[in-house]
């Protein structure tokens, strides 16, 4: 009997095979492009039921409408070699086909049943967090990784997948502590990299989480296309805050914006900096206009909330047709959603894009209207604090440009209270405080902002 990396048993008998599962495994835990050698693998290899499996996985991590249909050659083949295969891998089967058939529920059950019974099977923990993730669900994230960390406590990846789950429920002392065991053990892990990010944003660490950002940058190689462009826009928050707008408009064009302009998470990565970057009143240029003409594509993609909002703010700011179409889509597809993301769909989803759309539009009342029902639950359409943020940041600017100066002023007090000398944070506060004919609030929001500008121009954070 074969077994892969982490000693979980696989049936088969080529050695090229199990290699490529190997590099699969691996490369899946470590967000390295080497992972998508399995579809040759698995091509090669029609009798291997892992292989298809795991390139039936692959291709479910499109989150196009398109995936499934992708998907199914390989479960095909999976499930016809699934009676010579030892019980992880049937599960492992049956959770792939719950997954084509849209059965999250089933899904997520077999995940937990597969990491239960053989907790080093470490690529479903990992696929396990990513439906939590998107559903918003932070403790299972943490639970499905503290579940498994006894058994792995020499795998890296596990301390990292930790430490995100603890950082997205707010345990951020935990979190810390999680992603530097990781980083100790291996350096260029990029989930723990991007946990500690996050930890750092969250306290408010600015210039700390720029400098370590930058010092691993060079351990950022053979990534997959999702992992190079968001670590390089995490880098891009910490210099928005601190005013260097220059070198967060050169992270956008160099590395957040051009590697995979037809992926997902690539897309909503693009549109969730340039919103940023509007926000904070940086000129943009013709870069929606670019962005646009893939999210085009999109006009009728409901595969996932977080993902939807996004591509309807960036088709909408564009000026894209496609745009009105997404939102009518949106409104039948909450009405016929499946019953276990229905309520995210009707309640969430739909008044979140109605409020994108009236504020790329300009309309600033109705979207306020419309996003201030929306937000306070859009964790449940998924995504990461850092992400969602975004969408708190177009909410505050319709109440900029509604007139509710009071509420705008709320808002912006508890976001400096996070971000302290921000630059964007108290070039608002500035401005706000100046027209509600608060002289001296205004001039101390101005100095901070400067203060802030001027030591990053030197150098000294």
């Amino acid at each position: 009997m074969q077994r892969d990396y982490l000693g979980n048993a696989v049936t088969g008998q080529r050695d090229t095979t199990l290699r490529s599962i190997d590099e699969f495994v691996e490369g899946y835990l470590a967000y390295e492009s080497r992972a998508e050698g399995i579809l040759v693998a698995a091509d090669a290899d029609p009798d291997s039921c892992m292989a298809n499996v795991y390139a039936g996985i692959l291709w479910m991590l499109l989150e196009a409408p398109q995936a499934a249909s992708h998907a199914t050659k390989y479960l095909t083949a999976a499930e016809r070699a699934a009676p010579g295969a030892n019980r992880r891998e049937q599960l492992n089967v049956a959770m792939l086909r719950a997954w084509v058939d849209a059965d999250l529920e089933r899904t997520i059950r077999l995940c937990d049943q597969i990491s239960d019974e053989f907790p080093r099977d470490l690529a479903v923990v990992k696929t396990h967090q990513y439906f939590e993730f998107n559903r918003g669900n932070a403790p299972d994230m943490l639970r499905v990784a503290l579940k498994v960390a006894a058994p792995n406590r020499d795998v890296p990846y596990v301390h990292g997948m930790a430490a995100f789950g603890y950082e997205q429920c707010h345990l951020l002392d935990e979190a810390e502590s999680e992603a530097r065991t990781a980083l100790a053990m291996r350096r260029r892990e990029p989930w723990a990299q991007h946990a500690l990010a996050h930890v750092l944003l969250t306290r408010g660490r600015m210039d700390e989480g720029a400098l370590f950002l930058e010092e691993v940058s060079d351990t950022w190689t053979g990534l997959n296309s999702f992992m190079l462009s968001h670590i390089w826009w995490h880098l891009a928050l910490f210099y928005l805050s601190q005013g260097r707008y220059a070198q967060a408009l050169e992270l956008y064009d160099r590395h957040c914006w051009g590697i995979a302009k037809d992926y997902s998470q690539d897309q909503v990565g693009a549109v969730s900096l340039l919103a940023r970057f509007e926000l904070a009143g940086i000129d943009v240029g013709s870069r929606w206009q670019d962005v646009a003409g893939h999210l085009a594509a999109r006009a009728e993609d409901t595969v996932q909330p977080f993902l939807t909002l996004q591509y309807l703010y960036g088709l909408a700011r564009a000026g894209r047709p496609e745009a009105a179409t997404l939102l009518g889509r949106v409104g039948e597809y909450a009405r016929s959603a499946p019953t276990f993301s229905r309520a995210v769909w009707q309640e969430v989803a739909l008044p979140g894009c109605e409020g994108l759309y009236a504020h790329a539009r300009g309309d600033h009342a109705l979207a306020w209207h419309r996003l201030s029902v929306a937000v306070p639950r859009m964790a449940e359409t998924g995504g990461s604090h850092a992400q969602r943020d975004l969408f708190e940041q177009i909410l505050l600017d319709a109440a900029l440009r509604s007139g509710r100066s009071s509420v705008a002023q709320h808002m912006l007090e508890m976001r400096r209270s996070a971000d302290p000398h921000g630059v964007p944070v108290n070039t608002m506060l500035a401005s706000l405080y100046t027209e509600l004919g608060l002289a001296s609030l205004a001039d101390q929001a101005r100095g901070r902002a400067a203060f802030t500008r001027a030591r990053t121009s030197l150098g000294k954070t």
